[in-house]
C-alpha cells in the first residue's frame, strides 16, 4: 500500500501483488484529470486505486453536499423564513402543526 498528496487530495494506491508495476504521478494525475472531469462540481478528497495486474480499480471520495431543507409554508417552498415579510411570518406563526404518532400499527 502507498499512501501520499497529490494537489491536496489524498491518494492510496492498494498492490494486489508485490509484482505489479507502480502507479506514477503522471499516471495518478490523469485520474485526478478524469475525476475532475467526471464530477465538475463535486469536491475531490480522496482517490484509491487497486491495482491488480493491468486492471485498476478506481474509487474516488467527494466531499459531502451540504444539505437545504426546503418546505413547503403556505404555500411556498422555502429554505428559510428570513425573505417573508410580517404577514408571512405571522401566518407561519398561527398556522396548526399536525403531531405524527410514532407508535406502532398493529
Amino acid at each position: 500500500m502507498e499512501n501520499k498528496t497529490i494537489d491536496g487530495v489524498k491518494v492510496a494506491v492498494n498492490y494486489a501483488h508485490s509484482d505489479d508495476a507502480p502507479v506514477s504521478d503522471a499516471e495518478i494525475q490523469a485520474y485526478l484529470k478524469r475525476a475532475y472531469e467526471k464530477y465538475p462540481h463535486g469536491q475531490l478528497e480522496s482517490l484509491t486505486l487497486d491495482v491488480d495486474g493491468e486492471d485498476v480499480g478506481i474509487h474516488y471520495g467527494l466531499a459531502p453536499v451540504k444539505f437545504d431543507r426546503i418546505r413547503r409554508i403556505t404555500g411556498y417552498l422555502v429554505g428559510t423564513l428570513d425573505r417573508f415579510n410580517d404577514a408571512k411570518r405571522s401566518e407561519e406563526h398561527d398556522r396548526v402543526k399536525h403531531e405524527v404518532p410514532t407508535c406502532c400499527i398493529k
